[in-house]
């Protein structure tokens, strides 16, 4: 059996043989390492941009921040602006006028009185847009007119009537006030009040700072219009009670609280008044009077002042909250059958 013959490669073909497969090999290895030095490359580049933006992010922070204004104190801006002897005088101030408020009058206020002399009294006599007959009878009876009425001026006593503007301002019903009270010249017109039934508790509020503002006087005598007044009574009565302070004087009483509506004398607000709801003591409307430093308390505080249902109640419970002398006389009664009252009913 004959036996395949076999070659056997020289060394010469074995060498060639490997040369060609290590180029085959080698190829591909330099195209990794290629791409691999480009992605080294490309990432060290971009870890250097992002730190040199750290950097200038950093840097614009930082003079940002510089330049950010600094929040100063009150404290510090006072002293920037040197206002420190400005702030203790404002501080001065405030105490004074809270001293002020709690005494209820208002430190060195000047005086509204024209002839710069004390009055014993400014009489404020309630009148309304219909009422002008009701005036003329007054005028006839027991408040003087023209002449007489100065003179009473001078002696310390002012009588006016008391009235407010109408809703619609400027119109005939305001006209005919003006006209009246420059032929009359015995009007206090409240500018600021609207005469109308349902603001009649706030008028009690405008007409006290009106009267404080206008007239230094020791008392402040709120009357409706539908009493007569016995005037030299009153003013005797008043002439009793000179130097008194925090005097709040009238028909003293306190009554049951109406909480049906549409009943006479309603109040809307009578759940205010506790399980009895009975009112506190406080005068009768007809006329109540007060000393000029608790005239000056409700000029100072009017704003923050509540009123109820009527005029009487809400003078009552600003009363309350002050240290006032509640003097209770039947002379100011004028359902009274005191032969001395200085009232009566019209």
């Amino acid at each position: 059996m004959e036996s395949l013959p076999t070659t056997i490669p020289s060394k010469s073909e074995r060498r060639g043989r490997f040369s060609k497969s290590s180029q085959s090999t080698s190829k591909p290895s330099v195209v990794m390492a290629f791409f691999s030095c480009v992605a080294w490359l490309y990432v060290a580049g971009r870890l250097w941009q992002d730190a040199e933006n750290r950097v200038v992010i950093s840097n614009i922070l930082k003079k940002s921040y510089d330049q950010k204004p600094k929040v100063l104190t009150v404290e510090e801006k006072l002293m920037v602006f040197g206002c420190k002897d400005l702030e203790r005088k404002i501080f001065e101030t405030e105490m004074e006028l809270t001293l002020a408020k709690s005494q209820g009058y208002l430190k060195n206020q000047k005086s509204g009185s024209s002839s710069g002399k004390k009055l014993l009294a400014v009489i404020g006599v309630y009148s309304g847009f219909g009422s002008h007959l009701r005036r003329n009878t007054f005028r006839g009876s027991w408040m003087p007119q023209g002449d007489a009425l100065r003179k009473l001026e001078e002696k310390g006593i002012v009588i006016r009537f008391v009235i407010g503007r109408s809703p619609n301002r400027g119109d005939s019903l305001d006209r005919k006030i003006d006209e009246e009270n420059q032929a009359r010249k015995d009007f206090l017109i409240l500018e600021n009040h609207e005469e109308a039934q349902e603001e009649l508790p706030k008028k009690v509020k405008f007409f006290f700072s009106a009267a404080v503002q206008n007239w230094d006087a020791e008392f402040y005598v709120k009357v409706d219009d539908n009493i007569d007044l016995d005037l030299e009574g009153l003013i005797s009565l008043l002439e009793s009670r000179r130097g008194q302070d925090a005097a709040y004087l009238g028909c003293m009483k306190s009554g049951e609280v109406v909480a049906e509506e549409g009943n006479q004398w309603y109040e809307p607000e009578w759940w205010k008044f506790g399980d009895e709801k009975s009112y506190f003591r406080h005068a009768a409307g007809s006329l109540f009077i007060l000393s000029k430093n608790l005239a000056q308390y409700i000029n100072i505080n009017s704003g923050s002042l509540k009123t109820y249902a009527f005029d009487d109640t809400s003078i009552g419970s600003w009363m309350i909250g002050v240290q006032a002398t509640y003097i209770d006389d039947n002379r100011l009664c004028c359902s009274s059958i005191r032969q001395d009252k200085v009232c009566s009913v019209a």
